[in-house]
């Protein structure tokens, strides 16, 4: 560990300059191997252990260099990384390390939502290609993005968990419409998408036909991970989140004279528990025996992140006080305010709800039995709400 900490900080000596446009210094980063320092060299590695692979993400931080810890937390390419095959790592991964592409989650339904296993957006072979046909919908910036991770249904003859299939679909194409949606923030990153006879390489596959749901499960899996260690707090907009931003809780506090007050400590001192036992629970979940401990725990921080969240909006309202009702530039703590207590829902949502949190760490983690569902072991073309 020594020797590659004192490598690091030799090369960001070296090189790291802040007065580099992104893409400059990310072609520094990626071409010496810091910016997934865990994966093999052929795959713009180093090699290293996870452990390793985060000691260098820190050392980048201590500097303010962007770029490093994309192993685990660029879900695109680590999900590639993980699953896909070698023509597909090829083609996709230095792309998304280098930020030159895009990505988005096509995952939910109107119809299947919390049931992710009852998506009905279907992929039919033509020959090398498959035609897409469906709606997804919560789509985060897919008006932007290059290519989506897709689940689609390739089987309806078999268990809806099992008749699967997982692709790195082409967003860029005749077939593909992307519409926004207006959110409560006043932003539009979310999405509608529809598929019209939209196609997808077969070579643009990741993992076997009809075994997208463990792709999906490992794909989520990141996802958890990335959420339950950060969680967005600004809007984003220059003077508008300034205060927020830049101060936590107990600085605010003692900033505006209210860090006296007995009950706003004791709010202050319960979310920060909840932030110490979630890096606990992270740094459980690096070293879980094996992947379904790991994806079984990291459902405990995501859902902990969505608490701490909702909490932090909570305490921040009752401390800046009417000024929470007020937005835009000329309310900065009031916009910063109302921002935080409108996006925390966005994470009881995005990556599973709460609900669903709970039910897996009530089957993994604390053994309870699943819910009863009469047609877990049914054709998907037999349950009831299929049209097909």
């Amino acid at each position: 560990m020594p020797d590659v900490i004192t490598e690091v900080r030799d090369w960001l000596q070296q090189n790291w300059d802040p007065d580099l446009s992104r893409a400059e210094w990310l072609d520094r980063v990626v071409t010496a191997g810091w910016a997934a320092p865990s994966w093999e060299p052929q795959w713009f590695g180093r090699g290293l252990s996870g452990s390793q692979s985060r000691a260098v993400a820190a050392e980048f931080a201590k500097v303010g260099a962007p770029g490093s810890g994309q192993d685990r937390m660029n879900l695109w390419a680590a999900t590639v990384h993980a699953a896909g095959s070698d023509d597909l790592k090829s083609r996709l991964l230095e792309g998304f390390l280098r930020g030159q592409l895009r990505g988005c989650l096509l995952y939910s339904e109107p119809g299947a939502g919390s049931d992710l296993a009852g998506l009905r957006t279907r992929a039919v072979r033509d020959g090398e290609d498959w035609v897409v046909n469906g709606q997804k919908v919560w789509t985060s910036f897919a008006q932007k993005a290059d290519y989506g991770m897709l689940i689609a249904r390739t089987d309806v003859d078999v268990p809806k968990h099992r008749g699967l299939t997982f692709f790195m679909m082409p967003m860029k194409q005749p077939g593909v419409t992307v519409r926004p949606i207006h959110q409560i923030t006043g932003e539009s990153e979310f999405n509608e998408v529809f598929f019209d006879n939209a196609r997808v390489a077969d070579t643009n596959r990741v993992g076997d036909v009809n075994a997208g749901w463990a792709i999906l499960q490992l794909a989520l899996g990141f996802e958890r991970a990335i959420m339950g260690g950060s969680a967005r707090t600004d809007r984003g907009k220059g003077p508008a989140d300034g205060d927020l931003r830049k101060e936590g809780l107990r600085d605010l506090a003692i900033r505006l004279g209210r860090f006296d007050d007995p009950v706003l400590r004791q709010d202050i001192a319960r979310i920060e528990g909840l932030q110490a036992v979630n890096r606990w629970n992270l740094a459980r979940s690096k070293s879980a025996a094996n992947k379904a401990e790991r994806l079984s725990v990291l459902s405990l921080s995501k859902i902990a992140m969505s608490r701490i969240l909702h909490e932090s909006a909570r305490v921040y309202t009752d401390l800046v006080g009417p000024e929470s009702m007020l937005e835009g530039p000329d309310n900065p703590l009031g916009d910063a305010t109302t921002f935080r207590a409108l996006n925390a829902y966005f994470t009881s949502i995005g990556g599973g709800t709460d609900q669903i949190q709970r039910n897996i760490i009530g089957e993994k983690v604390l053994g309870l039995p699943r819910e009863p569902d009469p047609f877990y072991d049914r054709p998907f073309r037999e349950l009831p709400h299929d049209q097909s």
